[in-house]
């Protein structure tokens, strides 16, 4: 197995994060997203996109590998984030390793994990143990939906706090702030701002984010990298 590939994009993250560099990750879902658009699509997307995530919610089998191999002309790293173990591909380069801890459902706490450990043991991807934190973003996510879990409020901050807390003493290596796909409102700042000063890990911030000005506020705010994938899916079709 290849050590360089296993360990380089945990510790770009951990860099970035540590020298204050800026990132964002387009989301791209294999459901919502056809391969033949491909090329178009990432025209589009901008030129300060740093990352490549492949997942959703509710993903044909089979669907995630044609669509990382659609996107490899990008030049870009491409991270699964999968909502369950059969979106695992060995196209990609790493796989955000996620643990739903907003929740209290065992099955998306390590039942998925569990499932997903008879590939990832002989697999080359990269595996990057992330805490997934659902934030409430103004509507029922897709996430919510089938993880039958509740989002966190955005007006109990200390929670937020000793959840993703409670993640990195767990030892998760980055923890996401996730409002949800078409959320109406992305994660507050003072959430972002209150959770940066509380861990020493990459933090991951999406759902909801449509605009420059969005961004600049979470990126303020001590986001180290970003995510959108709606406004961009949008044009998909």
């Amino acid at each position: 197995m290849d050590t360089q590939r296993q360990t380089s994009i945990i510790q770009a993250l951990v860099s970035a994060a540590e020298s204050g560099k800026q990132q964002l990750a387009i989301l791209v879902d294999p459901d919502k997203f056809d391969p033949a658009s491909a090329n178009e699509f990432l025209k589009r997307i901008p030129k300060q996109t740093t990352h490549l995530f492949v997942g959703g919610s509710e993903v044909p089998k089979d669907a995630t590998a044609g669509t990382v191999a659609s996107l490899r002309s990008a030049g870009l790293p491409i991270v699964l984030f999968p909502g369950d173990y059969d979106q695992l591909t060995n196209a990609a380069d790493a796989v955000l390793f996620l643990s739903l801890y907003s929740g209290d459902n065992p099955e998306y706490l390590i039942g998925q994990q569990r499932k997903a450990t008879s590939f990832l043991r002989h697999s080359t991807l990269e595996v990057i143990p992330t805490a997934y934190l659902l934030i409430d973003g103004g509507n029922q996510s897709a996430v919510a939906r089938v993880t039958q879990t509740q989002a966190l409020s955005q007006d109990n901050v200390d929670t937020v706090v000793e959840v993703a807390l409670a993640a990195q003493y767990c030892g998760a290596r980055c923890v996401y702030l996730e409002a949800g796909s078409g959320a109406l409102k992305p994660v507050r700042p003072e959430i972002i701002s209150a959770v940066r000063a509380a861990i020493n890990l990459p933090l991951i911030v999406g759902g909801g984010i449509r605009s420059e000005a969005q961004m600049k506020t979470a990126y303020d705010a001590g986001a180290n990298l970003l995510v959108m994938g709606t406004v961009f899916e949008n044009h998909n079709r």
